[in-house]
């Protein structure tokens, strides 16, 4: 599947799935879109002999977008990280409708929060949508974004598109660049990476960040975990009590969590030879490897 015709090469892509649908966004790539893949047309198709196909839908209100999430329980999706023109929300939550008909998305509403972000637009890096599950009864059942906002941690509450709501913002110390998180499937704690402290030599390890957020309006940084290695942490993930987190010169971590206050690895895969790196990973196979 080509990049769109017009778009520039870019090393980030990034792409989620929902309803046997793949919504892929470019970073950095100019007039790129949204393409919208129906990946069930790969049934049929010889592998040894793979086609280059066109997307079956490409909406064009974004241009290009850093990430795309999507929260599986609302089947709506939330480009962040827009830029180069279309509707970027300020490079905060560009929110779609995927129900109606998941080749086209529908644009339903914008949400940014401009006291975070270099900018001071609210932009977005990467960020979590979850239907809330957590001990915070104000806030049971809404639809609840944790966005890592470059600057900042943002809590929104986005159930009613037309006028979501910001909860509450925190910054940490030493902050250098707010990359990306994942709630622990309680939705008692958030754990959040910062992209930059390490290379800038702001803490002495990889650091996590742990937050407590049993009261979305008053998130706590409960601790800093900090790793004997001291590469740069990136993409992390969540399923049951083991945090499974990218980096990019240790390869991937494995942290238990089931002391959610006290993270510990419990091992560790290099990814490359010579010890290279990850960039993401995805513990979500419903076989459970």
């Amino acid at each position: 599947l080509p990049m769109t015709e017009g778009a520039r090469a870019a090393a980030w892509r990034d792409m989620k799935v929902f309803n046997n649908h793949a919504y892929i966004v470019a970073d950095g790539s100019g007039q790129h879109g949204l393409q919208v893949f129906d990946l069930t047309r790969l049934r049929e198709m010889d592998g040894s002999n793979p086609p280059v196909m066109d997307p079956d839908y490409l909406y064009t209100d974004i241009a290009s977008a850093h990430n795309i999430v999507i929260n599986e329980e609302t089947g709506i999706a939330y480009s962040v990280g827009g830029s180069s023109g279309g509707i970027t929300c300020g490079g905060g939550l560009h929110m779609l409708d995927l129900n109606k008909d998941p080749k086209k998305p529908e644009f339903v509403g914008c949400f940014a929060d401009p006291a975070t972000g270099r900018s001071g637009t609210g932009y977005s890096h990467d960020a979590q949508c979850v239907t809330y599950a957590g001990p915070d009864t104000e806030h049971a059942g809404k639809e609840i974004c944790m966005g890592s906002n470059e600057t900042a941690l943002s809590i929104a509450d986005v159930t009613d598109k037309d006028d979501p709501v910001a909860i509450s913002m925190v910054v940490y110390p030493n902050v250098a660049y707010a990359h990306q998180g994942w709630l622990s499937e309680d939705h008692e704690f958030f754990y959040m990476n910062d992209e930059g402290d390490e290379p800038q030599g702001l803490v002495e390890g990889t650091r996590t960040l742990v937050w407590d957020v049993r009261d979305l309006d008053e998130p706590v940084l409960v601790t800093e975990f900090i790793q004997e290695t001291t590469t740069t942490d990136h993409n992390l993930y969540i399923r049951d009590n083991l945090m499974y987190q990218s980096n990019y010169g240790s390869g991937l971590r494995i942290i238990d969590i089931t002391d959610r206050a006290n993270p510990a690895e419990v091992g560790f895969l290099v990814t490359t030879q010579g010890g290279g790196g990850s960039w993401s990973n995805y513990p979500y196979f419903e076989s459970g490897v």
